[in-house]
C-alpha cells in the first residue's frame, strides 16, 4: 500500500513557519472500523522538505504517534517565501506519496516596544489638539458665548 500524501499546512511565525501535519487515511478495516496509520503502524516518520530562493533543503526525519501534529521551523529569514512538502513512511513501508508544495512568507520580527510607540504618539496628538482647541475656545474664535455688540455685526 501507498501511504500518502498527508494533508499540510502551514502559517507564518515571526521568523518562521509552523507547519501542521495530517497523516494520510489508511483504507484498511478492523471489525468493521476504518484504522488510522497510528493503529497500524503504531510509529511513523516524517520527512520534511524546505524550498527558498537557496534551493530544496530535507530536514533531519522525524518520529509521530499521533494523527495530527504541528512543528516548528525556526530561524528562518524573515519575509521571505518558504515552501513545504511533507513526505510520510513507516519503517514497513516506504512507499509513500509526498504532500503537494505549501508556501508561505515567513513574518517579520516586531520591533520591540512598537506597539507602546504608536499609543504614546496618539495620546500625545490628541492632547496636542485639546490644547489648541482650548487656547482657540479661550481665544473666543469659537463658541462664542457673548454675543457681538451691533455695530460690529
Amino acid at each position: 500500500a501507498i501511504l500518502g500524501p498527508p494533508e499540510v499546512n502551514i502559517t507564518s511565525c515571526p521568523n518562521c513557519i509552523n507547519v501542521t501535519i495530517k497523516l494520510p487515511t489508511s483504507h484498511s478495516r478492523a471489525k468493521g472500523k476504518l484504522q488510522s496509520l497510528i493503529d497500524i503502524y503504531k510509529e511513523l516518520h516524517y520527512d520534511i522538505t524546505l524550498k527558498s530562493l537557496d534551493g530544496e533543503h530535507k530536514r533531519q526525519q522525524e518520529k509521530t504517534t499521533e494523527e495530527v501534529f504541528s512543528t516548528v521551523i525556526e530561524e528562518l529569514y524573515p519575509s521571505r517565501n518558504y515552501c513545504v512538502s511533507v513526505l510520510v513512511t513507516a519503517s514497513l513501508n516506504k512507499h509513500a506519496l509526498p504532500s503537494p508544495w505549501q508556501c508561505v512568507t515567513a513574518a517579520s520580527e516586531p520591533r520591540p516596544g512598537y506597539h507602546e510607540v504608536a499609543v504614546a504618539g496618539a495620546v500625545c496628538v490628541s492632547l496636542v489638539i485639546a490644547a489648541v482647541l482650548k487656547c482657540v475656545h479661550a481665544a473666543g474664535f469659537i463658541l462664542q458665548d457673548k454675543s457681538l455688540p451691533q455695530t460690529l455685526v
